[in-house]
């Protein structure tokens, strides 16, 4: 009898699976350790790495800036508000029809007319539009992070999912309705600069930062790993979302560390002035 040929036997790793794991925890114990104390000043670290943190242009806690400049913190809440109204729909990662588009990209041209206009103030020579401040700020900063969202959502859903959906999460204009009232909800309570309010959505606007750059990073994980529609569930993709949040805080030290070096402050630009 002929002897059937054995394949021969890959060698696995068991604990590969834990390494993102651990270097997850790793990096996030040395953030937590140089970063300052208090969860306020943990989610100062985050915006000292994504946002000028100017205080003639932020909100205050009482005698304090929160965590990011007016823009920052409207850009993240809205993109917090657009990230739950689709996830909540599932795995659909079609993405929006023309005339969503077309609005979110009213928003986001705002967002850049609004933003430029803003900058000009630094040079007293070169006339504005008109006159910026915080409010404005604000409200185009929650349009772009609808529009942030709107992009984000379906690229998650469909890099990651086996059986991701085709239609989009955002059909028509009810949608933009209703994304558009919740976020003005949100504005308003920041504006109000209540502490009740204001505490928990400041600490929002930073968790929401490492939130966007975990997804980001999953998403190029998966095309770096060949993985991608290989999960059915959230809690299959934990090694993935691990690697992710691993990149995410590790850029987001790498950053503080550079600011931190050139200005000697966790204080945003200008502070002193």
């Amino acid at each position: 009898m002929e002897e059937t040929p054995t394949q021969p036997q890959r060698r696995t790793f068991p604990f590969l699976r834990y390494l993102p794991f651990a270097a997850a925890l790793l990096v996030l114990g040395v953030w937590l350790a140089l970063t300052p104390p208090g969860l306020l000043g943990k989610a100062d670290a985050v915006g000292y790495a994504v946002c000028h943190r100017i205080p003639q242009r932020s909100f205050f806690l009482d005698d304090r800036p929160v965590p990011l400049c007016a823009r920052c913190s409207g850009m993240y809440l809205g993109a917090l508000v657009g990230m739950i109204y689709q996830f909540r729909l599932g795995k659909r990662g079609g993405m929006p029809p023309w005339r969503v588009v077309a609005v979110l990209g009213l928003f986001v041209a705002a967002f850049g007319v609004d933003g430029l206009n803003s900058y000009v103030q630094f040079f007293p020579n070169i006339p504005q539009v008109y006159e910026s401040h915080n409010l404005l700020r604000l409200l185009t900063g929650s349009g772009m992070g609808l529009g942030m969202a709107a992009l984000l959502v379906p690229l998650v859903n469909q890099n990651l999912w086996v059986d991701w959906d085709p239609r989009p999460a955002l059909t028509g204009w009810r949608d933009m309705a209703v994304l558009t009232a919740a976020v003005l909800v949100v504005d308003a309570a920041v504006w109000s600069e209540n502490p009740i309010l204001l505490y928990p959505l400041a600490l929002l606007s930073a968790l929401t930062v490492v939130i966007i750059l975990t997804l980001i990073y999953s998403v190029m994980w998966t095309l770096v790993l060949k993985k991608e529609n290989a999960y059915t569930r959230w809690g299959q993709a934990a090694g993935l979302l691990a690697a992710g949040f691993f990149v995410a805080m590790l850029q987001t030290g790498v950053l503080d560390y550079a600011r931190y070096w050139l200005t000697g402050s966790w204080n945003g630009f200008f502070s002193g002035l």
